[in-house]
């Protein structure tokens, strides 16, 4: 079944979990336990980045939103910048916000709202197809700048250390948006190693 984005904006949970099951969307995602696919991505200030080398400092938090023109996906990272953004940082983790569109115009979203993490393309959707969390969406392409129509359902995925997928959170839009206490309490489960070690550095006197 192919979603236009008028109608992802219609579909609610219920409705979303129907339509994942019909067509098996489920077996297909990215789940608890798994790999993270490493692909590059193209971060809209610093350019090419590499999961496999944030991994190395710090457990990564990837927050799929679909365009800087989405009111909803704007008012969850504007949240995200006074709540979860500042926990994560206590934690040494990487937030990572991910969109297929180009850099060039997802770099306004960024600026726009003074956003400390970073905010990465995946013009390809190269990462959102590896983790299966992408539909087709008829004309995307024109908004997002790309070649292809590709949107992310609004998804939360968290990877600890060692690449291993520890949290996913898969929803119909951003009108309902997870929590950003429930993604931080996933981050603070984890074997930080490292990250804790410098953490009481900082903190001694």
């Amino acid at each position: 079944m192919t979603i236009t984005v008028p109608e992802s904006r219609r579909v609610d949970d219920t409705a979303f979990r129907r339509l994942m099951s019909r067509n098996a969307f489920w077996e297909r995602m990215i789940g608890a336990g798994a790999r993270l696919p490493i692909r590059p991505l193209i971060e809209v200030d610093l350019g090419p980045i590499h999961l496999d080398r944030m991994l190395r400092t710090g457990p990564v938090v990837l927050v799929f939103v679909r365009h800087a023109e989405s009111a909803a996906c704007n008012a969850t990272l504007l949240d995200f910048r006074t709540t979860l953004a500042p926990a994560l940082d206590d934690l040494d983790a990487h937030l990572v916000a991910v969109s297929p569109q180009v850099p060039q115009q997802l770099a306004t979203l960024k600026r726009r709202h003074d956003l400390p993490f970073l905010v990465a393309s995946d013009p390809r959707c190269a990462l959102i197809n590896a983790l299966n969390i992408g539909f087709d969406s008829p004309g995307a392409d024109v908004i997002l700048g790309a070649h292809r129509s590709v949107l992310p359902f609004a998804s939360v995925v968290v990877a600890d250390r060692t690449g291993t997928v520890r949290f996913v959170d898969v929803r119909a839009n951003w009108g309902v948006p997870i929590e950003a206490g429930r993604i931080a309490a996933a981050v603070s489960t984890l074997d930080l190693g490292g990250s804790a070690v410098r953490r009481s550095l900082r903190s001694a006197p």
